[in-house]
């Protein structure tokens, strides 16, 4: 017990009997650690309005990533540590970038070498119906070898697919920062089949009869990036970046949206020409030219937008009578914009793959009451604004979310973490998909022989239709 105690005996004449006890220097604090430290303190000050909502708990986040940064040792393992913190964000937009003036740019980020495998899909997504998992399109590799859409796919890499989504979760999420449970999983589901370039997928599958097969994929060719629709409408037009436009078989106009690119608005003022947006059902127009029978309403396809951005009032301003302002229930009248704007009935497809721009236009025209919306779910949910985190050892600098877009949504909650949810929820049917039809689509026809005009405040028939 004594031992342990350091005593200072002072003698009458001032002079110590024993020196005072040695300072013991604190351990040295690396640059990697430093950076740390900044990260989580600054994310918890501009980000922690979001933990609550998305149930973070940065509590034991700083816990793990403080100890984890005392063995780092080089940039590439600090860089990969910083991208697992955002990870911890589930912030679709965060990323780690090149610091400004610092010695790395996006073409020398000293990215972990196992990070650098180029990647290729197997040829063909998922959807999830209820509890089973079914092919939503097919292509390239995977269709070569007779997977069709609408089979149903019963295990990956032979593990079952009760287990084989969790697993995938939980990998993706390693990595990459989700903005939302469904923004997680239509990723896993199209996306997250990837892998390493040449290597193997082992898929089972149910033929239509029942027959249970198996086939093993080289992953050597395909995209996997989401297109939209699972099947595009036959003849359509497509007119650059950002719109292609058809019509259905029943009438109805339609427009798929991929991207929110600088030319959209030129795109969509095109495309609503072509359809007729402005046609009355007169014989003969103003000037003397014939008429035509007037769009009886128009399907908004939204799935796929990647995002971008443009002039929102503008957009949405297409979609009001020409020479007319209506009210919105999120924002102040909106009047009618474009050259051959719609007035009539809408119907808006949105799913966990719309992020970014394409859920602020999208949602729009569910949450300002102008058109009835339904998809397999919400948006991605993948919509803020953004700011840049300094660190400081200067090698990197992180992007991350801090404030919602659209406040006004979801009742006061904006979009972020939450996405945009539809008026209803529909689900593909295998049978649809094996037929090459696109049960949404079908589903918006139906809605719009058969407007809900009680679920949406802006009424169609009160201008002309």
């Amino acid at each position: 017990m004594l031992s342990a105690l350091v005593l200072t005996l002072a003698p009458l004449g001032g002079a110590s009997l024993a020196p005072p006890p040695a300072t013991i220097p604190a351990p040295l604090e690396s640059p990697y650690q430093a950076d740390m430290a900044e990260a989580l303190e600054q994310l918890k000050r501009r980000c922690g309005s979001f933990f609550s909502q998305k149930d973070i708990d940065w509590k034991k986040v700083s816990r793990d990533f403080t100890k984890a940064a005392k063995k780092i040792k080089t940039d590439s393992e600090h860089l990969a540590l910083l991208v697992g913190l955002l990870a911890r964000l589930q912030d679709g937009h965060a990323r780690v970038e090149p610091a400004a003036g610092g010695k790395y740019t996006w073409d020398n980020m000293p990215w972990p070498e196992e990070w650098r495998v180029p990647t290729k899909g197997p040829g063909f997504f998922l959807c999830r119906v209820g509890k089973k998992f079914y092919i939503r399109e097919a292509w390239s590799s995977a269709a070569e070898l007779g997977l069709v859409a609408g089979m149903e796919v019963t295990s990956i890499d032979e593990q079952s697919m009760k287990k084989w989504l969790p697993k995938k979760l939980t990998e993706l999420a390693e990595r990459r920062s989700f903005s939302s449970e469904q923004h997680a999983l239509f990723y896993a589901l199209t996306r997250g089949l990837q892998g390493p370039e040449d290597s193997r997928l082992k898929v089972e599958f149910k033929e239509a009869k029942g027959k249970r097969k198996k086939r093993t994929i080289t992953l050597s060719r395909a995209s996997a990036t989401p297109n939209g629709p699972a099947v595009l409408l036959p003849g359509y037009t497509s007119l650059g970046d950002s719109v292609r436009w058809a019509k259905t078989p029943e009438g109805f106009g339609y427009l798929h949206i991929r991207r929110i690119q600088d030319d959209l608005l030129k795109e969509l003022d095109t495309a609503l020409a072509a359809l007729g947006a402005l046609e009355t059902g007169a014989a003969t127009h103003e000037d003397g030219t014939p008429g035509h029978e007037r769009l009886p309403g128009l399907i908004i396809d939204f799935r796929g937008n990647s995002g971008g951005g443009c002039d929102h009032d503008a957009f949405a301003g297409r979609f009001v009578p020409r020479g007319e302002t209506i009210p919105r229930l999120t924002n102040s009248p909106l009047a009618s914009a474009g050259p051959a704007p719609f007035g009539g009935p809408i119907v808006v497809i949105v799913d966990g793959t719309v992020v970014s721009a394409g859920e602020t236009t999208s949602g729009m025209f569910k949450e300002d009451g102008r058109a009835y919306m339904i998809g397999e779910s919400p948006t991605a949910g993948m919509s803020s604004q953004k700011e840049t985190v300094s660190l400081p050892a200067g090698l990197f600098q992180l992007y991350v979310s801090v404030r919602s877009n659209k406040r006004a949504f979801n009742g006061g909650r904006g979009i972020e973490g939450i996405g945009v949810a539809p008026h209803e929820t529909v689900a593909f049917e295998p049978k649809d998909l094996a037929a090459g039809v696109d049960t949404l689509i079908k589903r918006a026809s139906e809605l719009l022989a058969d407007y809900p005009w009680r679920a949406v405040p802006y009424d169609a028939r009160d201008h002309g239709w």
